[in-house]
């Protein structure tokens, strides 16, 4: 028997007729009694809630949904009347509120179809055609084209095996025909992607994307960030979330829905009124793994009035204050350390090596450019923008040979503000804009604790090496001393240890990656001073490759996943540089994407972090980042720089940014 793991359930001695009752007494007179509505509705089973409809009208001849639409208003009205809607009229209801108009709203097809079962998609085709008189798939087909109209044609059908069957030989088969339709080949069959993620049980094909990542040495889902654009990637990458685990993939898109300004209402509505009876438990439990708040608290923080109360009794309860860590939840957390564990994704920068490079064409054309009154900024940001660092650094040598000036000292004075802080950043060396990033983060009233800790986490141990070389040649002191300085307690020997440029570079120890796992479990138990320099023992000084595996082999020692005890047990600026750690272990252009997100959130921009980024990934992994910034944003890079800065500063970002996603 499926364990019930929804928020709402039947309630114990249930009266359609009193409820009912109840409810026309709560609307009748002058205003109505909301609290009444939202208590009594939220606290009966959907099941429930269609017997009191039909008791409603029975004694009243009314309709139930009318008048509650009559007395209730704005987002409380649509999350109630929703509420008492069937699952599958409501499903039918949104998805012909999607492709209805102009425009269609392509993200609420895919969360539909993607996360529902072969009975609820039969059921969803035959409320749509009772309630519209019309045939879905008829209806999407005619407002959707190409792969993506193919894949939720697959869908619509409700035929996925749901035997739980796998046959072992046809799991490698299937892995090699993904690998070949996309991996292997210039260009992507889409097809083949189509027929085996479109059809197959999800437990054969959780083998399927195992067995694809020893080949590929790849999750699949970063095959499709590479292979695949446009709604048919977003679609299909839905596909595989939803295959590996259903309530990861909504704790993702509610995350998306409240995050930032503004919130996604319907998206909001639709997914706690559709999974309250299913799996909201799970659902709550994986959104605590991802993020660093409740699903609870994220509601609470986000919404306002009886919209909120009603929303908060669909969620069930505060994650944070009851402090549990699930074994379900757990179980992702192994698999998703597995994942980062065995994959080896290739990282992209933005900024390549410009063909045709002459250094004195460049070095006359930035002098002709500051020459005289005025300058000319578009050929500045198109030269150096479009050049490699190593052939910035030629550029700069020549300009000195040619003219007898110092480049960098004419930019200072033609340029301003944050264009001229971007194109000296990128005038440097990788090494020497390390240690100016560094020197700022520490100068004058207050330290930013985040810069040292980003800059220190993300560069390797040769990166680190000649970033404090460089400082040294600059500044004429020590960086260890100048962090030694500036910080202290434990966070000030983290940063001393990673500072160091010491952290072991060879493949996983699997015999000590056992060991430094139950080391971590261990530290668990003993005092906060201690606990700090077990953890930090391993953290600064392991390699990723076999950290990866400590964390994955640390969740079966504890049931609990690394993040959430660092989360819990640390604080301040420790717990940020050990989360930094782990999520740079886990998957580095994730991490960075979401700085960048915080540098440009909210109201206001933080110039110098965004800079920083821009600068010293655009020929690591900025493409990377790119993908990993719209996976869990919903919005690229491009248009964030876009909509965020102005003028030629945004103009020379873009440039670096490379591409619109």
């Amino acid at each position: 028997m499926v364990k019930f793991r929804g928020t709402v359930k039947d309630f114990e001695g249930f009266d359609a007729s009193s409820d009912a009752q109840t409810l026309y007494n709560a609307m009748k007179g002058i205003g109505s009694d909301k609290e009444t509505i939202l208590d009594l509705i939220t606290s009966r089973s959907n099941a429930q809630r269609q017997e009191i409809v039909a008791a409603y009208k029975s004694l009243f001849g009314k309709d139930l949904i009318g008048d509650l639409k009559y007395e209730l208003t704005g987002k409380f009205e649509r999350l109630i009347v929703c509420l008492m809607r069937p699952p599958a009229y409501h499903d039918a209801k949104e998805i012909k509120d999607a492709i209805k108009g102009l425009g269609t709203n392509e993200k609420c097809l895919i969360e539909i179809l993607v996360s529902r079962n072969n009975q609820q998609i039969h059921a969803l085709r035959d409320a749509y055609k009772d309630a519209y008189g019309r045939d879905i798939e008829a209806d999407i087909v005619s407002d959707t084209s190409g792969h993506f109209k193919k894949m939720l044609v697959v869908l619509l059908q409700g035929t996925r095996d749901e035997s739980g069957v796998v046959h072992a030989d046809l799991v490698e088969e299937d892995a090699k025909e993904l690998y070949a339709a996309g991996e292997e080949q210039w260009g992507t069959d889409e097809a083949t992607f189509i027929m085996i993620l479109g059809n197959r049980s999800v437990t054969h094909l959780q083998m399927v994307f195992d067995e694809y990542e020893k080949i590929a040495e790849k999750s699949l889902e970063d095959s499709i960030k590479s292979e695949l654009s446009g709604d048919f990637e977003r679609l299909m990458l839905a596909v595989v979330q939803c295959i590996r685990s259903v309530p990861m993939f909504f704790a993702k898109r509610l995350y998306k829905a409240m995050k930032g300004l503004g919130t996604a209402d319907n998206t909001l509505i639709r997914i706690m009124i559709s999974r309250s009876e299913i799996d909201m438990l799970d659902i709550r439990e994986c959104f605590c793994l991802l993020y660093e708040k409740s699903l609870y608290n994220m509601i609470k923080d986000d919404t306002s009035g009886e919209y909120k109360r009603t929303l908060l009794r669909l969620c069930g309860g505060d994650d944070d204050l009851a402090g549990e860590f699930f074994p379900e939840a757990a179980q992702i957390a192994y698999k998703m350390w597995e994942i980062s564990a065995m994959s080896k994704v290739q990282l992209k920068g933005t900024v390549r090596p410009f063909v045709g490079f002459d250094a004195s064409s460049d070095a006359k054309a930035l002098r002709k450019a500051m020459k005289g009154f005025g300058t000319d900024e578009d050929t500045i940001i198109s030269i150096i923008t479009q050049r490699s660092n190593e052939q910035r650094q030629e550029v700069k040598q020549v300009f000195k040979s040619l003219m007898g000036r110092d480049l960098m000292v004419d930019l200072k004075s033609e340029l301003s503000n944050n264009l001229r802080r971007l194109v000296l950043g990128l005038m440097m060396t990788p090494a020497e804009f390390d240690a100016k990033m560094m020197r700022k983060a520490m100068e004058g009233a207050g330290t930013d604790e985040h810069s040292l800790i980003e800059v220190l986490v993300t560069r390797s141990n040769q990166e680190i090496q000649a970033m404090c070389a460089a400082y040294q040649e600059a500044y004429k002191s020590n960086l260890e001393d100048a962090i030694s300085s500036d910080t202290s307690g434990h966070f000030c020997r983290i940063l001393v240890s990673l500072v160091q440029g010491a952290r072991e570079e060879g493949p996983v120890d699997l015999e000590r990656a056992l060991v430094d796992a139950q080391e971590l479990a261990d530290a668990c138990n003993d005092d906060s001073n201690a606990m700090e320099t077990r953890f930090m023992s391993i953290l600064c000084t392991r390699s990723f490759t076999h950290l990866r595996r400590v964390f994955q082999e640390f969740v079966k020692c504890t049931n609990k996943d690394i993040e959430q005890i660092i989360k819990k047990e640390f604080s301040a600026d420790v717990k940020n540089a050990m989360f930094a750690i782990v999520r740079s272990v886990k998957n580095q252009p994730s991490y960075l994407a979401d700085r960048l997100y915080k540098a440009m959130k909210g109201l206001g921009t933080d110039d110098r972090a965004l800079i920083r980024i821009m600068v010293s990934r655009s020929e690591v992994d900025l493409f990377n980042i790119r993908k990993e910034f719209k996976d869990t944003h919903d919005v690229s890079v491009h248009d964030f720089i876009q909509s965020d800065t102005s003028g030629d500063y945004c103009k020379a970002l873009l440039l670096l940014c490379g591409g619109q996603d």
